[in-house]
């Protein structure tokens, strides 16, 4: 099984962006994400941290 990448917040937030996600809000060193579709609204919280954990980063 191939290990995940290290990267960081901010690259997450890019390519989640890319998925139609919008910038919701920022609390400290959190920003939370979110999709809206036909099926309702889909959230998702990114940290802004340097290098992303890999178990935060299979969460997201």
């Amino acid at each position: 099984m191939p290990k995940f990448p290290r990267i960081s917040g901010k690259e997450i937030i890019r390519a989640i962006e890319k998925l139609n996600f919008i910038l919701v809000r920022q609390k400290s060193n959190h920003v939370i994400m979110v999709k809206f579709s036909e099926s309702g609204k889909t959230g998702c919280a990114v940290p802004l941290h340097k290098i992303l954990a890999v178990g935060a980063l299979s969460g997201i």
